[in-house]
């Protein structure tokens, strides 16, 4: 595609969403509370598109089929159930804390009336971590794919989509980001189905054959549907990226924007049950490009997260101008979503609210060049940032969430005690220390920290594990042991 075309389209689709949420801003009088919680304001139909499009960012363009192509049948199968159950758990949970915690905006809110301020702050700065690395992530990608698709370089559709989003999120608020995200749920989901119909109408038999073969040119590819030995990393994934998504404080700004628990709950299950097709599916194109053997053994692993954008090849201009505006879509959607999210857990939990709306805005837009700045991959006191690997960017912070999700929703229990919350959620990250010393020696521990895979590069479930046992354990045993004014 000629790249000139690539950025009018690009720009136009940019514009679209800019004039949507710039309209919502003109129409309200947004105030510090609107701006970051629009509260009760919202019916099921509403919260569902919201919760699918700021949940559907454009990694499902890169996770799912790299995963696919690494790990097969139940790596795939895990994804796709882990991107569906956090909205389950929202569902099931999400009315109980608004019940407890009416006025609250971030999950930290409740963990602050439940445990306290230090589980406050410490739940705040995991939050915050997780949705930057998120951030981080989504304009690694956007570069990439756009690079992949026209050769266009990929710090200007980062550049691109950071100052639109900051633009009309900073102005608006969350009104405007939940105004534009049901447009671009709509858009997501049409240029989906039409895309993946237009991509299977050819030889069907062919493509479901390629799904189940094993890769002919690649033994570190384990991707076929065929294979069912991946099953401990697809259940790695489920607790990884559930325990993750939970600490998504988009999540619970939209749980406390539904007008009522009935519309959370229907909410919820809309969003998962729109998410779980659409990961299978990916997933299961990346087994597909495996099966195919058309990437190189040799080829880099930027490469071979892109496996989905091999099937493109040689397809219509008018298909790719589609991706375009479907990649745009998606990452804006998720993008304007974590900026407003990131920017509530500041002024909420770490600052105790008394940050000011005019300093919220200044937050928003600050985030976006730090995030971009990493997602070039920058050298940073001699330590190299890697994005080479979409799915291993989201690991890396998928572990801190499962050291600490456990610990949180045991507050639930009214006999969990402040300190041995906070004591338990330290101690699943140093679970994870004491698995690898065991294992291997404490260096490998540590290394598990940054890195929680196997020797395959798939998710590590014993480390997972580890963290989420090891961090409910303490919690438990800590509350029994001394519980709260017991001292």
């Amino acid at each position: 595609m000629e790249t000139n075309i690539a950025y009018l389209l690009m720009l136009a689709t940019l514009s679209v969403f800019a004039y949507i949420g710039f309209q919502n801003g003109k129409q309200e009088d947004v105030d510090q509370e609107l701006y970051l919680s629009a509260r009760n304001s919202k019916n099921s139909f509403q919260i569902g598109l919201s919760l699918f499009a700021s949940g559907m960012g454009i990694w499902i363009l890169f996770g799912p089929s790299e995963v696919g192509y690494w790990g097969g049948f139940w790596d795939v199968v895990g994804y796709a159930v882990s991107a569906a159950t956090p909205f389950l758990l929202l569902a099931y949970v999400g009315p109980m804390i608004r019940q407890k915690m009416p006025t609250g905006i971030t999950l930290a809110d409740y963990v602050r009336m439940r445990i306290g301020r230090p589980m406050q702050i410490y739940v705040g700065i995991i939050s915050i971590l997780y949705m930057f690395t998120f951030l981080f992530a989504e304009f690694t990608a956007i570069g990439r794919a756009m690079n992949i698709l026209t050769g266009m370089n990929p710090l200007v559709p980062m550049l691109a989509v950071g100052i639109v989003t900051a633009a009309y999120t900073s102005y608006g608020g969350l009104p405007a980001s939940l105004r534009t995200d049901r447009w671009q749920a709509w858009v997501v989901l049409w240029l989906f189905v039409a895309l993946m119909l237009i991509l299977f109408a050819g030889d069907l038999s062919s493509l479901l054959a390629d799904a189940k073969a094993y890769n002919p040119v690649d033994d570190s590819s384990f991707g076929s549907m065929s294979y069912m030995d991946s099953f401990a990393s697809g259940l790695a994934l489920v607790i990884a990226i559930t325990a993750a998504e939970m600490f998504t404080q988009g999540n619970w700004q939209r749980a406390y924007a539904s007008e009522n628990d009935k519309a959370l709950q229907k909410g919820s299950l809309l969003a998962a049950a729109l998410v779980f097709p659409l990961v299978l599916l990916m997933g299961i194109l990346g087994t597909v490009v495996a099966g195919q053997g058309v990437i190189p053994p040799d080829a880099t692993l930027a490469d071979k997260s892109g496996a989905f954008f091999y099937l493109l090849d040689d397809i219509h201009v008018l298909f790719i101008s589609a991706f375009i505006v479907l990649g745009i879509a998606l990452v804006c959607s998720s993008v304007d979503t974590l900026q407003n999210a990131v920017v509530a857990s500041i002024s909420r939990d770490l600052s105790d609210g008394r940050m000011k709306l005019q300093h919220a805005r200044i937050a928003t837009v600050a985030l976006v060049p730090l995030a971009i700045y990493l997602a070039t991959e920058p050298t940073i006191f001699g330590f190299e940032i890697d994005a080479t690997s979409v799915f291993a960017i989201f690991l890396r912070a998928d572990l801190l969430a499962t050291a600490t999700v456990l610990p949180v929703f045991l507050t639930l229990w009214s006999r969990i005690s402040s300190e041995a919350a906070l004591f338990g959620a330290i101690s699943g990250l140093g679970s994870v220390i004491l698995y690898g010393w065991i294992t291997a020696d404490i260096v490998t521990g540590i290394n598990y920290l940054w890195l929680p895979t196997n020797e395959y590069g798939l998710a590590n479930l014993d480390v997972f594990l580890s963290a989420l046992i090891g961090s409910a354990l303490v919690t438990v045993v800590g509350s029994l042991a001394v519980p709260d004014g017991s001292r």
